[in-house]
């Protein structure tokens, strides 16, 4: 029993004639009326009477015929289902995404996203740097939201700037840098720095080592912490002073200033990563949502 036998005969049992339904159908009168006793032999018995008066249902066919039409329906339903996956309409993608430096990103992707396939489900992971990657390269992960990776962490992946934020010193709001309307490295080098952990975020002390070169000293990260509300709390405690993106201040509120370096370092770079390839229909909605907003 194939698709075509239960719509050839629901079209029959339709208009009760057979002309009529092998016109609808475009078929042959004489394959439709062999399809319809196929039907009826592998079910063992009629479903329609035929006389010189026309067609009517048997009282098998009036049972079989409700049924017929809900297989017809729900298989239609699932080519529905099936197409609208393939347009990026319905199912789920999973993005990786680091927090601070996508505050501003994420939120207005999603919602672009929102908009453009409301059908599909994004499930969210906040993961560091080093787990996004490896979920990408698992197949874990349809696309990430993160700060640029190095170079040799991108092999089999591919990397799409959306955003550059300057990089600035978080301080309390009592701290002398508070009133200065810029910091240099010099001045920052003599104090205690709050960062966030190594072991997660190996590319913000690469950043630090990278922005203390010049200076010919070595600068002390005296606290770690695996957050960006702990690393904005330890600086607004005193404990220390922060160089982050200018992102932050979204986070930040009045609680810390922040201030620009001078000379000004390399601005952080922000944005997608992705398999190398080709992206599921959902998932290119998504980087188009995400291109959107980058722009505004």
């Amino acid at each position: 029993m194939e698709l075509r036998h239960l719509r050839y005969f629901a079209t029959v049992a339709e208009l009760l004639n057979f002309t009529r339904a092998a016109t609808r159908l475009r078929v042959a009168q004489p394959a439709l009326s062999r399809q319809i006793r196929d039907l009826e032999d592998e079910l063992g018995t009629p479903l329609l009477e035929r006389n010189s008066r026309g067609v009517r249902l048997t009282e098998a066919g009036a049972v079989f015929l409700p049924e017929a039409k809900a297989v017809l329906e729900r298989a239609g339903e699932a080519a529905q289902a099936v197409r609208a996956v393939v347009r990026g309409e319905r199912g789920e993608i999973h993005v990786g995404y680091a927090p601070t430096p996508t505050v501003e990103l994420l939120p207005c992707a999603l919602h672009a996203f929102q908009n453009l396939a409301p059908g599909v489900r994004v499930t969210l992971h906040d993961l560091s740097t080093e787990e996004m990657l490896r979920g990408l390269h698992d197949s874990k992960l349809d696309l990430c939201l993160m700060v640029r990776p190095a170079a040799k962490a991108l092999r089999g992946l591919k990397f799409e700037l959306l955003r550059q934020y300057p990089m600035q010193v978080a301080v309390p709001r009592t701290h002398p840098f508070a009133k200065l309307k810029r910091v240099t490295r010099e001045q920052l080098i003599r104090e205690p720095l709050v960062g966030y952990a190594r072991a997660d975020y190996p590319e913000y002390h690469a950043m630090l080592d990278d922005l203390f070169h010049a200076t010919g000293q070595k600068h002390r990260v005296a606290v770690e912490q695996d957050s960006a509300s702990a690393l904005l709390a330890s600086v607004e405690s005193g404990r220390g002073v922060a160089v982050v993106p200018s992102c932050m201040a979204i986070l930040a509120g009045g609680r810390v200033r922040l201030r620009p370096l001078q000379p000004p370092p390399d601005a952080l770079a922000v944005g997608t990563a992705c398999r190398s390839q080709k992206l599921s229909a959902a998932a290119q909605k998504f980087l188009q949502a995400a291109r959107e907003v980058a722009i505004k």
